[in-house]
């Protein structure tokens, strides 16, 4: 009896020690999460981060923009991420919920940009969309001319422009927890429906029924959510010569051997038109980074330094070589100084500076 009490006390004891032992141990690597487009740019740099610095090689992994947020303000401490990516800017919702849970001190990155691709396999047509034709085939509502709303009726692309391919309407895309979906409906669905004239009063006048029409994407199948993979993405438009799917131009970029991206009014998605501000559909790539756990998890300031670094983000860096589209020169330098100067994030603050 006496032997199995002593049993369990060292027992008890060696649990402690463990207790003791593992927080200082889950604080020696830093721990990403966010969204999938920015995911091979972390990770690349999370890879050349472990090779070259006597730091631990990054935990990235790939959540969704919203998703990450969500995990990155949940609270501070071990059991929460350091760092989210994200390819949108963070919403005053979620800085709201940052607070909440103590997550007060919040490091905003930009990294540079991307483009979202309306794409599809190598063996189909090329297409030319407007963000008004893909509106108007992907909304579950449509305005008419003369004032009034109807339920979608377009089954094919060719029923909403005779010039557009004569197949069924099959865009695979992101679920609402991810960025590229948040952009895709800012910088398409809003901008193809604020085409009738009639809209853009509504935007002033009734900004719910606004959003309610611009934003709501059809149910019955014409849109297809594939998940936060895109590489998922991409095996079934090979396999779907008749499909299309939305992706970031990084994800393009790499499977250039099996897809292709469509021109939006007339300009293809490609690296220099992205840059340029040519192509419509681009929007910016961003990393939150907890102050709170800057002296808590090490190598955390190293991390940003080699994000920064311009043989990373510039115009001839290694992320460049993965799709990444760079900002200009100034922007770098700016974006660069606030890395290097630990600002906080200021909402409201002009994101395009």
């Amino acid at each position: 009896m006496f032997e199995n009490v002593r049993t369990n006390i060292i027992a008890a004891g060696i649990l402690l020690s463990l207790a003791g032992i593992a927080p200082a141990q889950a604080q020696q690597q830093i721990r990403i999460v966010g969204s999938s487009t920015v995911f091979p740019f972390a990770t690349a740099v999370a890879e050349r981060f472990g090779r070259n610095t006597d730091f631990r090689t990054p935990i990235v992994e790939s959540t969704g923009s919203g998703g990450g947020l969500k995990l990155f303000c949940s609270g501070i401490g071990q059991n929460t991420p350091d760092i989210t990516n994200s390819s949108r800017r963070i919403k005053q919702s979620e800085v709201d919920l940052c607070e909440k849970n103590g997550v007060d001190g919040i490091i905003e990155l930009k990294i540079g940009f991307d483009g979202i691709v309306l794409g599809n396999s190598l063996e189909a047509p090329a297409a030319d969309f407007t963000r008004r034709e893909i509106f108007l085939a992907l909304a579950r509502d449509i305005p008419t001319e003369d004032g009034s709303i109807i339920a979608n009726p377009f089954s094919n692309w060719s029923d909403i422009n005779p010039a557009l391919p004569d197949i069924a309407i099959e865009v695979m895309g992101p679920p609402p927890t991810s960025g590229t979906r948040d952009a895709f409906v800012e910088l398409v669905m809003e901008e193809g429906c604020k085409s009738f004239e009639w809209v853009r009063e509504l935007g002033k006048n009734d900004k719910q029924a606004y959003q309610a029409l611009c934003q709501t994407i059809r149910e019955d199948g014409a849109y297809v959510e594939a998940g936060e993979n895109d590489n998922l993405i991409v095996q079934k438009l090979v396999a779907n010569p008749d499909a299309y799917g939305i992706f970031g131009f990084s994800f393009l970029d790499s499977n250039t051997d099996l897809i292709k991206g469509n021109s939006i009014s007339g300009v293809l998605p490609e690296f220099e038109n992205i840059a340029s501000g040519d192509y419509p559909v681009s929007r910016s790539l961003y990393v939150y980074v907890k102050r709170a756990h800057l002296d808590l998890v090490p190598g955390i300031r190293e991390f940003l330094a080699e994000f920064t670094s311009e043989n990373t983000w510039g115009p001839d860096g290694y992320l460049a070589d993965k799709g990444l589209i760079p900002m200009p020169d100034d922007d770098r330098d700016l974006w660069a100084a606030r890395a290097r100067n630990l600002e906080l994030l200021q909402f409201g603050q002009d994101q395009d500076r």
